[in-house]
């Protein structure tokens, strides 16, 4: 069975998946007054439609083991981990084809929104030492109903994640 090594989130192996913006340690030019400095539009996303704003709960598995991968075909999708760092898998978009051997895991730290790209492979972002993540999910209203594709990875397919 493939191992992935879960790697340090960096603007450039995350690239090619999407984007992520650290929202406990902004930069860049902030527009200032007296008590405040705002930092505006760091992450955008043109979704079409109302927007969901979706609490996830993950439990962390004994062993990070995927059986299972999804994609979005018309709509980025954004997750912000609460509580934890968060362990999130993601591959490249194949055309509906899954492409287990080319999947990377990042650690997303704490407080870090990151928008993944339309048609990108992942699923359930996992803790990394919570008992439980506490997360939040952007997508648009009914994704999960509308444009949700869920595939059972075949056993030779499967991968675990490893710290």
């Amino acid at each position: 069975m493939r191992t992935i090594k879960a790697m340090p989130l960096s603007k450039k192996a995350f690239a090619p998946y999407g984007e992520y913006y650290s929202f406990t340690k902004p930069d860049g030019y902030a527009l200032q007054g007296e008590i405040h400095r705002f930092f505006p539009d760091r992450i955008t996303a043109y979704q079409g439609n109302q927007i969901g704003l979706s609490p996830i709960l993950v439990k962390k598995p004994e062993k990070m083991l995927i059986k299972q991968i999804e994609y979005h075909t018309t709509t980025c999708e954004m997750i912000m981990p609460l509580n934890d760092d968060m362990i999130l898998h993601v591959a490249q978009p194949s055309a509906g084809k899954p492409i287990p051997e080319e999947t990377v895991a990042f650690i997303v730290p704490k407080n870090t929104l990151v928008k993944m790209n339309a048609c990108v492979w992942h699923l359930a972002p996992l803790p990394k030492t919570k008992e439980e993540l506490a997360a939040m999910i952007v997508l648009p209203e009914c994704t999960y109903i509308n444009d949700c594709t869920v595939v059972d990875l075949k056993e030779d397919e499967q991968f675990v994640i490893e710290l």
